[in-house]
């Protein structure tokens, strides 16, 4: 709203033309989404509290042990992806230019996933189970919106649907009709891929962090003619105005995890790793760099590949491949403080989101 109402007084103050900067307004859009974060961070807390919305850690439903590292965070308030969600939508209808399909397109499906996460919590906390939604129903209505999202894409005949191959230069392929397929399977799969994460204070958050802002550098990019045609990759017109939408993750994220650290005063719960997931694969997709969401959110990667292999290895072994997953449980369980695991991931997550921002350059 800003852009819209304070840059077309340039003509009358010189000043208003910094609006017209697509970096200017990240950096506003990142403080914002920060300050709101920060200042709203208590009352939500203590709100949560009051409602008696709090984290239930169920014996029935963890091993033994783990239980025993887990239960110090029984009664911690849940559904903080609530702050998180507001800190995004607020700042980045604030500092971005919404005539933009792309920032309408993430911003709707961002808002949907953390409708279904708001539920799938809500669900647990009433029937005091660990089970909200039923998977299938999850599935569903996240397969739901990415579909909308990648058919108003594969119906413009001014978006490319082709697969960029990072560290391969002119390497690109017309994926055609297949592109709806999969481009729904990187906005679902990176939404649950965040959700599995979500397990231990401030990991998810602290790496989300990493990769949006990884991915605000690459949107920057991708909607900048020279830059993209220097760099050789892909040029998607109005896709730098995700940097914004970006940025709002990062200055959100930041603000949260004041509050996230290790030990927690607040969860995101489902309300916000799934929305954040979702979000991460949906500007993925938009900028063309899906394949390099593997990379950047190589955490998410190891965390959701885990409960794969653990799942497939146990229904056909009766073995399990890990003592426990996701992989930042089996950590735990081997004898690393919940800090220690935490703060070597984010190490890991920082790695690769450098070795990724090198994909930019090394064609």
């Amino acid at each position: 709203m800003l852009y819209h109402f304070l840059y077309p007084l340039r003509d009358y103050f010189f000043g208003f033309n910094v609006f017209k900067y697509i970096t200017f307004r990240s950096i506003l859009a990142s403080i914002i989404a920060f300050s709101i974060s920060m200042i709203f961070g208590p009352t939500v807390i203590k709100r949560l509290k009051r409602l008696n919305i709090g984290e239930n850690i169920r014996k029935e439903d963890s091993v033994k042990r783990l239980y025993e590292l887990q239960k110090n965070k029984q009664g911690v308030p849940t559904m903080g992806g609530i702050l998180i969600l507001l800190s995004i939508v607020f700042s980045t209808l604030l500092c971005a230019d919404l005539t933009n399909m792309y920032v309408q397109l993430a911003l709707c499906v961002t808002v949907y996933l953390g409708i279904i996460g708001f539920l799938d919590d809500f669900i647990k906390l009433r029937k005091k189970r660990s089970l909200g939604l039923g998977p299938w129903v999850k599935l569903t209505g996240q397969i739901f919106i990415g579909l909308i999202v990648v058919l108003i894409l594969y119906v413009n005949p001014n978006i490319d649907k082709s697969l960029d191959i990072p560290f391969f230069k002119n390497a690109a392929f017309d994926l055609g009709l297949w592109f709806i397929p999969f481009a729904i399977i990187v906005i679902v799969g990176s939404s649950n891929a965040v959700n599995l994460t979500d397990g231990l204070d401030g990991l998810a958050i602290g790496c989300t962090v990493m990769v949006a802002l990884a991915y605000s550098g690459f949107s920057y990019v991708s909607g900048h003619k020279d830059f993209s045609s220097y760099l050789n990759i892909f040029y998607v017109p109005g896709s730098g105005e995700l940097t914004v939408f970006c940025a709002s993750i990062v200055g959100a994220g930041l603000g949260f995890l004041w509050y996230n650290c290790y030990p927690a005063s607040i969860f995101m719960g489902d309300t916000g790793s799934l929305a954040l997931g979702g979000a991460l694969g949906t500007v993925a997709v938009f900028i063309k760099k899906e394949f390099i969401l593997v990379l950047v959110g190589g955490i998410f990667v190891f965390e959701a590949l885990s409960v794969i292999l653990q799942t497939l290895s146990f229904k056909l072994h009766r073995k399990r491949v890990f003592l426990m997953a996701p992989l930042h449980h089996h950590f735990q369980l081997k004898g690393w403080e919940e800090s220690k695991v935490i703060i070597r991931f984010w190490i890991v997550a920082a790695i690769l989101v450098l070795i990724s921002l090198s994909t930019l350059k090394l064609r």
